[in-house]
């Protein structure tokens, strides 16, 4: 009985360090594709102003 434990727990400690490193990714590609889409937006409103410039 005690040997079950010991498995379901380390299970769970392996299932758990598992779920960090997926939060940790995901946050790191949220962080990306908001950095991203800032500088993209950057962009666009600097083009618009151009063409507007230019009119």
């Amino acid at each position: 009985m005690r040997r079950n434990a010991q498995g379901a727990l380390e299970y769970l400690f392996m299932l758990a360090a598992v779920l960090v490193l997926v939060l940790m990714a995901a946050r790191v590609v949220l962080n990306g594709v908001r950095n991203m889409n800032e500088a993209i937006n950057n962009y666009v409103e600097q083009v618009r102003q151009e063409i507007l410039e230019d009119l």
